[in-house]
């Protein structure tokens, strides 16, 4: 059975056409929900307060989750190179180190902007 078979030319064009409409309706719903969760209260009081200590935890755990995926990565990285090379030891842990720092301060910042936010 040949790969050039005309069906699979017809099938990759629905896959094509269903993976925009999901990403339209994936929108569509962004656009729905966030009218009545931003929406102002009729008391004058605003509920948009009660979801920023929710959305600073959200934050703080996508930014410490990549943070350290990111360490873990460059770290083993790092350590291939260093099997691969040990006479650039030297230039590579002065550029892991660099980049673990600048990973760090990635959570660090995050941190400090849930202490401002969240009273």
């Amino acid at each position: 059975m040949s790969l050039n078979h005309p069906l699979a030319a017809i099938l990759r064009k629905l896959e094509k056409n269903m993976r925009t409409l999901q990403y339209a309706f994936m929108a569509l719903a962004a656009l729905f929900m966030a009218s009545p969760a931003f929406a102002q209260a009729a008391g004058g009081s605003s509920t948009a307060n009660s979801w920023v200590p929710i959305g600073a935890g959200i934050g703080m755990a996508i930014a410490s989750g990549l943070c350290g995926l990111g360490q873990g990565r460059a770290t083993a990285s790092a350590t291939e190179a260093l099997a691969r090379n040990p006479g650039a030891r030297a230039g590579i842990l002065t550029m892991l180190m660099l980049g673990l720092a600048f990973m760090e301060s990635l959570a660090l910042f995050t941190l400090l902007i849930v202490f401002a936010k969240v009273k």
